[in-house]
């Protein structure tokens, strides 16, 4: 008897063409994700020094010191002064300089200092695991020439910045699939657990997770440090590394993977076989007296119980990993942590749940025939679940790491926030479609395991006429040859029945659209546990409707300009310090639109204080260098939300005013 493998179905080969397709342009869209996003920002930031950039003073002062808006952790060779020549001028110990809300560092100077202009650079680890790093100038006596270049990389850049950022994405993606699968498995379709396609998922998976785990390990130290991979084989830095917050997330990770190993062999492995066996037991009922047997019975109590037991240490086990992100990183640092932390967990799991899930039924649809309409219908509705849970904890999120509409629209994290929900509403719009399918597709279980039974039986009969008629070869690679036949035409036949249903086609190819868009999601989500929130930023610049009064730290503002004349774009950076009641010292600096220093003809900054008709102020300042203007003494006499009125020409024509609005109390 001749057998011919059916045709693939046309729905099939219009799949099969697209998938190497949507690979390149998802792989494309990944790369310009990462290599457009720049450098890890992070949640703390410098917010004074003293001496302060730019400053001249007269004499050589005793210490540098630096301020943040966070906790950092610094290490002795955090803070290096330089002399005009290059030479390290400071005595290489830190101070600790905390005291309630102030977060100051700082490092001793040599005495006998000579005049010239001396560089600071410092680098710091954020608390929520970021690197940051910055360079800043002053002068002793008066400014002088210095050989001395500030860095142009920042901390977490570089090619190790871009390896470290691959890892993160890859450890994101490998927990979402392997959580996303194995709870799809259990609360969906348990069959699917002796399927080979979804058992590589999940191994694979896991597999991902842990070697993304491990190179984020090895290269905390070159990320956070000197940005080479040679420092991976510091065995000094490994051990500073595993003393931080990020290296006992990465090491409690690690062993949570252990555990997580034992769950998948049990799920893969006797789980999968107590499954079979129940539904071995099951059918002999039907086809037989229509009754299972005590001990049938009994093999399919034992294969509930042990559901529910891979359900809750699963969930155990996947909130423990989802908790090692969740303690390092944004949701432990900033305003009500105590919340943010829960919340950050359940969102982990939530997108995990969703979005692994999704990717199971994917390869499901495509490699498994047979999967039940039951199966579809119960991840849509533990999908709809995770939608609200996400929506719920996502707007949390939102408020807390963003904190006002401008900067939304205004900062990095606003924006990407914004792509990131436009990305989670066209996914929605594609879980609907694949939910009318669903609603469409035919339930042809049973008619789709005769055919197979048919199959089967026509297989056998093949191979027993093939065998009355050939003498099995002695030859093992004849015989090899005959069963990989054999294999081929039993594959075609799987293809046929699983391509027999159109609406099972139609729902192949809107579930492949959900998982393009999360692929690409994931990747945005990424980057945003990198970017440094949009509440920091404008607590930074002062955006906003007005920048808070914090107790003994700088007003900092950056207002940006057109005087609308040749070269007339740029922005003001104005720092009031103390920034409260009284006397205070101020400093403006002015640059192009490409972060030169601008040195501008005239500028002039006026004070208001509307609520109680109080100016404007007018104050001239003095210019102290090329693009940087001081004035000392500014009296503001009450507390309120004062206007700052800065008015600049750029050239004798050409002029503005831009302003913006602080509280001073």
């Amino acid at each position: 008897m001749t057998t011919t493998a059916p045709a693939p179905s046309a729905a099939r080969v219009r799949a099969t063409a697209l998938l190497p397709r949507l690979a390149l342009v998802l792989a494309a869209l990944l790369a310009t994700l990462f290599t457009a996003a720049a450098p890890a920002t992070a949640h703390a930031a410098l917010t004074a020094s003293d001496p302060k950039d730019g400053a001249v003073v007269a004499t050589a002062p005793a210490q540098v010191t630096l301020s943040f808006s966070e906790q950092v952790a610094m290490g002795a060779d955090s803070i290096r002064v330089l002399d005009p020549q290059g030479k390290r001028v400071d005595t290489g110990e830190l101070h600790d300089l905390c005291s309630g809300n102030t977060i100051r560092y700082g490092t001793a100077l040599r005495a006998g200092l000579p005049n010239g202009t001396y560089t600071v650079a410092w680098q710091a680890v954020s608390a929520d695991s970021h690197p940051i790093s910055g360079a800043f100038t002053f002068s002793i006596g008066a400014p002088s020439a210095t050989t001395v270049t500030l860095p142009t990389q920042q901390a977490g850049g570089g090619p190790v910045g871009i390896a470290y950022g691959i890892a993160r994405y890859a450890a994101y993606a490998g927990f979402t699939v392997l959580v996303g699968a194995a709870a799809f498995i259990l609360l969906c379709w348990r069959r699917g657990a002796a399927q080979r396609p979804l058992q590589k998922l999940i191994v694979r998976a896991w597999v991902t997770l842990t070697a993304a785990t491990l190179v984020m390990l090895v290269l905390r130290a070159p990320y956070t440090g000197s940005g080479k991979f040679g420092d991976v084989f510091d065995l000094d830095g490994l051990r500073a590394v595993l003393s931080t917050k990020t290296g006992a997330s990465l090491v409690s990770r690690l062993l949570l993977l252990g555990a997580a190993a034992l769950f998948i062999a049990v799920l893969l492995g006797v789980y999968a076989r107590r499954q079979e066996g129940s539904e071995s037991a099951e059918e002999g009922a039907e086809h037989g007296s229509g009754q299972a047997s005590e001990d049938e019975s009994e093999d399919v109590r034992d294969v509930d119980d042990l559901t529910f037991g891979l359900a809750i240490g699963g969930a155990v086990v996947s909130a423990g990993i989802a908790a090692t992100w969740a303690l390092s990183e944004h949701a432990s640092t900033g305003i009500q942590p105590g919340i943010a932390m829960p919340a950050d967990i359940l969102h982990l799991l939530a997108v995990a749940t969703w979005l692994g899930g999704l990717t199971a039924l994917l390869v499901a649809l495509y490699k498994v025939p047979g999967i039940e309409r039951d199966a579809v219908q119960r991840f849509s509705k533990i999908g709809f679940v995770s939608v609200l849970v996400l929506t719920v904890t996502g707007v949390y999120q939102s408020w807390r790491q963003v904190g006002s509409w401008s900067a939304l629209t205004g900062t990095d994290y606003g924006r990407l926030l914004l792509v990131k929900v436009g990305l989670v509403a066209v996914l929605v719009a594609l879980a609907y479609l694949s939910r009318k399918w669903t609603g469409r597709l035919a339930d042809t279980r049973a008619a789709e395991v005769e055919a197979h039974d048919v199959s089967r039986e026509t297989a056998t009969t093949d191979v027993s006429r093939e065998t009355e008629s050939v003498t099995v070869p002695a030859d093992p690679k004849r015989a090899a040859q005959l069963a990989r036949q054999r294999a081929a035409r039993e594959s075609a036949r799987e293809k046929q029945v699983r391509d027999a249903d159109p609406d099972r086609a139609g729902l192949r190819r809107s579930v492949l659209g959900e998982a393009a868009v999360a692929v690409v999601l994931l990747a945005v989500t990424t980057i945003l546990t990198s970017t440094e929130p949009g509440r920091t930023v404008e607590r930074e610049t002062g955006r906003g409707s007005a920048a808070p009064a914090v107790p003994d730290r700088a007003v900092k503002i950056t207002l940006p300009f057109d005087t609308g004349g040749p070269d007339g774009k740029g922005s003001v950076r104005l720092e009031l310090d103390p920034g409260r009641i009284g006397a205070n010292t101020l400093h403006l600096w002015a640059e192009s639109g490409d972060g030169k220093p601008l040195d501008l003809p005239e500028v002039k900054v006026a004070f208001t204080l509307p609520a109680k008709d109080i100016g404007p102020l007018p104050l001239v300042p003095d210019r102290a260098a090329p693009g940087h203007w001081t004035a000392s003494g500014v009296q503001l006499p009450l507390a309120g939300e004062w206007r700052i009125d800065v008015t600049v020409r750029t050239s004798d024509i050409d002029q503005t005013t831009v302003q913006k609005t602080v509280k001073i109390g």
